[in-house]
């Protein structure tokens, strides 16, 4: 069993912080717990960005087979923990233990994947255009190219996700598989959880041999440690995970660089789902008790979390709202990750329940003073459309249903959406024709479309886009989970007319 000491992590060794301590709060019942964590200094950010400058110019040259085992023993030291790590984790968040365990598989299966995905070598895109002397009028060059990493990237952990987007998730192991080094400040919402994560992967980069500064953990209870790594010359990266205010203020950093850098930020989507006529008519009420599951799923506290639902106003409506409302009734609260969260949820609530023309058609039941209950609402298109604040993202389980006269003001309300991460289609055969009409719309809204399902629940899969238009992402263009997430922490470098003996070893074919 592992003492927790409320350390940094830098250059592989326990560092205690200069900074201010704070300690954990057990969302359950508000009490602090052990032991505090103390925070980075200016001077503890540099040495470890400096440590991890320096081990960049070895790690992203190591051999794809060295740097798979790498994160394969990262995922060893993950499960080695046991129930020490699902313990502080459902101790610091309040999430049930078959959550938490599930969340530990995906972490690990995360690390595996992308070993896999680094023994393939395809990230490398290694491309051969071969030189040509004789071409007329001007000779054609030998250029060959290939993916280099980016270099050092900070990656922030998430409140909601205390392993799969933490201090081993997505970001730090699709970044580590491309051979860049990782930073990354905790969230100190669950700071042992990190600690314990954060010692697994220091003891993985001891065991395989490679240089200690590719990994660091800082704490921070504040935003100091965050904006210092973002804006030191030596990070060339950022992975983020979190809300619209925390991105958008590190993408400003980022940009306002004298050698700005990508930042790759999720942060808000309400996650629309369009429910159409005939599905509504053959199956409303079961539509409206799967959406109930989906919205109170982890206390509706996922990025993917439904809170739009778009529909023209019929009787098929109504018995999904039956279905929906009648479920949500037995919901029992639920604890939730944070007491800010917790209170930031019940205003959320209580802004829609003020809103003009908006009325409440069900609400869960309730709990104790550390919980919240599912809510559910309705209004009309003309509403939803002169009031922008009805877009805004209520993180927890509050849902918003739009009730449309007819097709042409459904389109209305979608195009008047932002950015998503995921829009759902709920339509039977007939609806078919009226969906394909809507598809080249939302493909211009969100990064993923799914049939007659709920996008609570994302699949770690090449296949899989987790990311969508701003405010979803700050970059459409990219994914925080699956393998193409790799290519965040990439860029193309081209040899030309270059000696074999000058070449990479990966360029050297004939």
């Amino acid at each position: 069993m592992m003492t927790l000491s409320g350390d940094l992590l830098i250059g592989g060794s326990n560092v205690r912080g200069a900074a201010a301590t704070f300690s954990a709060i057990n969302p359950a019942n508000g009490s602090p717990m052990k032991p505090s964590f103390a925070g980075a200094t200016r001077e503890q950010v540099e040495k470890a960005t400096i440590l991890a400058w320096h081990a960049f110019l070895v790690f992203k040259e190591t051999s794809l087979e060295d740097r798979a085992q790498f994160l394969e023993a990262i995922a060893e030291g993950i499960l080695a923990l046991g129930d020490e790590l699902v313990l502080r984790a459902i101790d610091e968040t309040g999430l049930p233990r078959g959550r938490i365990e599930g969340e530990r598989a995906r972490t690990v299966g995360q690390l595996r994947l992308f070993a896999k995905e680094v023994r393939d070598g395809n990230f490398r895109e290694l491309r051969f255009d071969p030189a040509d002397p004789d071409r007329k009028p001007a000779a054609k060059p030998d250029l060959r190219l290939r993916n280099v990493a980016l270099g050092p990237v900070a990656v922030f952990g998430a409140s909601n996700f205390p392993l799969a987007f933490s201090v081993a998730g997505g970001d730090t192991a699709s970044a580590l598989a491309a051979g860049c080094p990782v930073i990354v400040k905790a969230h100190s919402a669950h700071p042992g959880t990190s600690a314990l994560v954060g010692r697994a992967v220091v003891d993985a980069v001891a065991a395989c041999g490679l240089p200690p500064g590719i990994f660091a953990l800082l704490f921070d209870a504040g935003f100091e440690v965050g904006q210092t790594l973002v804006a030191d010359h030596r990070v060339r990266a950022v992975g983020f995970t979190g809300s619209r205010r925390g991105g958008t203020a590190l993408m400003k950093i980022a940009s306002e660089r004298k050698q700005p850098i990508p930042v790759y930020a999720e942060m808000s989507s309400i996650n629309p789902v369009i429910l159409y006529p005939n599905a509504l008519l053959d199956r409303g009420a079961e539509i409206g008790k799967s959406f109930a599951a989906s919205l109170t799923l982890g206390a509706g506290q996922f990025c993917t979390n439904p809170g739009l639902i778009i529909a023209i106003d019929d009787a098929g409506l109504d018995a999904f709202i039956e279905g929906a409302a009648t479920a949500l009734a037995e919901a029992p609260a639920q604890t939730m990750l944070t007491g800010g969260i917790c209170e930031a949820y019940r205003k959320g609530v209580a802004r829609l329940s003020a809103a003009s023309a908006v009325s409440q058609v069900s609400a869960g039941k309730g709990g104790t003073p550390h919980q919240a209950a599912a809510a559910l609402f309705e209004t009309t298109a003309a509403a939803f459309l002169a009031n922008p604040e009805l877009q805004e993202e209520v993180f927890g389980a509050a849902g918003l249903i739009v009730r449309c006269e007819n097709s042409e003001e459904l389109r209305r309300v979608v195009e008047s959406l932002e950015g998503q991460l995921t829009i759902g289609l709920h339509a039977d055969a007939k609806d078919f024709v009226a969906a394909s009409q809507m598809i080249p719309q939302l493909e211009l809204l969100a990064g993923r479309l799914l049939v007659n399902g709920f996008g609570t629940g994302v699949e770690v899969s090449p296949a899989m886009v987790h990311g969508g238009p701003y405010p979803a992402t700050s970059d459409g263009r990219s994914t925080s989970v699956g393998t193409l997430a790799i290519y965040r922490f990439l860029r193309p470098v081209s040899y030309q007319d270059f000696p074999a003996d000058l070449l990479p070893e990966a360029l050297r074919r004939s």
